[in-house]
């Protein structure tokens, strides 16, 4: 992206490029942060929006990834404080889909996955961030800093905090079972 120049004629194909490219990250990390398939969907919807209005000003300074991560996560966080939100909205817990397999071993790989998830959803919100950007989209020290307005020092310690806090939970969860 950082190559290509934009221009009227190519933006169309360039941003269609992006949504393919980066639409399913974008739903999830705004999902993680804000626990709303619905909203996901909104703010997703926004992102996208809002990245083909500023496309011609994006001037490569970043990955368009991590670009696009920055709007979610600023859009999330807006959708957050919103007092509609917290007028309106009564949080429940994340439901998953129950799409039992008849063989055992799916079952218990599928209780598996969903404790891990539960757990991830438990913790605060800014380690949460940091373990996902880490472990589903992979992102360096530095972009995460960059994404989150943070040191990289501070990635490094919430990443760290959230990593012991996930051993713990699953140890605790592992002897309830």
């Amino acid at each position: 992206m950082k190559s290509i120049k934009i221009t009227s004629d190519n933006v169309d194909s360039i941003f269609g490029d992006l949504m393919a490219a980066y639409g399913d990250d974008v739903w999830h990390y705004a999902f993680i942060l804000v626990k709303s398939k619905d909203a996901a969907d909104d703010i997703t919807q926004d992102v996208f929006l809002n990245a083909y209005r500023l496309l011609h000003r994006f001037e490569g300074r970043s990955s368009p990834k991590t670009w696009l991560l920055t709007i979610t996560r600023n859009k999330s966080i807006n959708w957050l404080k919103s007092s509609f939100i917290k007028r309106v909205m009564l949080m429940g817990s994340v439901a998953h889909s129950t799409n039992q397999k008849s063989a055992e071993q799916e079952v218990l790989d599928q209780m598996g996955v969903h404790a891990i998830w539960q757990s991830v959803l438990r913790l605060p919100a800014k380690q949460r961030e940091v373990l996902i950007l880490d472990a589903h989209y992979q992102l360096s020290y530095s972009e995460m800093a960059g994404l989150l307005g943070i040191s990289e020092g501070t990635v490094k310690s919430r990443l760290h905090r959230a990593r012991a806090r996930m051993e713990l939970m699953l140890k605790e969860e592992g002897g309830k079972l």
